[in-house]
């Protein structure tokens, strides 16, 4: 088994537009093969099914899912039975239960599983984290808000339960919050919205709450026109800090650092480092399977007061 020979299964707008570039610059894998329904890679075998591919090709090592998270599980665990190291798109799976069954199977068989976080990776986050590691944090506000129809156009599994609606951007933001705050929170109540065409939302605002008095405000909108607005500014006991951009530029006091997209919002330099993750991951044998964003989305899904709103259109989907 060659370890750096890698299959993605799922070809759709985030493997294209994010993981097979990285895949290409980083250097530490080679795109091997790919399982898809829908087209796949030019000059890369391509398989119907992952059954047919692990059958076909025992030497791919690791396996990167970039399908939908509800159709995500069950291929995850037969990759793992059959010995290849897995990495997840996130969010990691439809359900907690489903990622932490993932997780005991590959630690029962010494396997790799990179549950991964690609906003974590943005280039103001680990500044971030050090700069409020010694801080008390009062407030933190979140503005999390982007275009459906633009960064998701004619994805129906989105509007599917499931498929998370608004927190599928919005999990990006928890991903980051979890990351930066030296303490824990807690979601302690939401207002979803729900277009009554839809099983997800497509707008909430969601509370939380920490040690010694901390509250959290998350403003999560999925038909936000024009580039996207991905802010979080934490109110401290030393200042006040603001990431911007999606993470991509860390503002201290006035202190600014990390440079903006100017007219070309998007994810930037975010999936190469993924894979780097991912590489040395397998070449240690170990595993990163962080669920706590996944656990924020769902206590707002538990907590949340349900609002119906307008249904929900998209021209991309009225040609289906």
């Amino acid at each position: 088994m060659t370890l750096t020979d890698l299959a993605i299964v799922g070809v759709g707008k985030i493997a294209r537009d994010q993981h097979i570039p990285a895949i290409e610059a980083g250097g530490q894998f080679r795109l091997a093969a790919t399982v898809s329904r829908s087209g796949g890679v030019a000059g890369v075998e391509t398989f119907d099914t992952l059954d047919a591919l692990l059958a076909a090709r025992p030497e791919i090592g690791v396996i990167s899912f970039c399908n939908p998270p509800q159709v995500r599980y069950e291929g995850a665990r037969a990759a793992l039975a059959a010995g290849r190291h897995v990495m997840l798109e996130k969010p990691p799976g439809a359900s907690l239960s489903e990622v932490r069954d993932l997780a005991a199977l590959a630690d029962a068989r010494g396997l790799t599983l990179y549950a991964t976080w690609h906003s974590r990776q943005a280039a103001g986050v680990a500044g971030a984290r050090a700069w409020l590691s010694d801080k008390r944090v009062r407030t933190v506000r979140i503005d999390w808000k982007e275009d459906v129809r633009v960064w998701h156009p004619g994805q129906v599994w989105i509007w599917q339960a499931g498929g998370m609606g608004i927190f599928d951007p919005a999990i990006n933001a928890f991903s980051i919050l979890t990351e930066i705050l030296p303490v824990p929170v807690h979601v302690t109540g939401a207002d979803l919205r729900f277009p009554s065409n839809c099983e997800t939302p497509i707008a909430a605002e969601v509370h939380f709450a920490g040690p010694g008095g901390m509250t959290a405000l998350a403003d999560l909108d999925f038909l936000y026109e024009g580039d996207p607005f991905w802010t979080m500014q934490v109110e401290t006991d030393g200042g006040t800090l603001t990431l911007s951009q999606g993470g991509a530029v860390l503002d201290i006091g006035g202190a600014r650092e990390g440079e903006g997209w100017g007219d070309q919002p998007g994810i930037h330099g975010e999936y190469p480092k993924l894979y780097s993750q991912m590489y040395d991951l397998v070449q240690a044998g170990l595993q990163d399977v962080d669920t706590r964003p996944l656990e924020l989305a769902a206590d707002a899904f538990m907590l949340g007061r349900r609002i119906e709103v307008a249904p929900f259109t998209d021209p991309t989907l009225a040609k289906d």
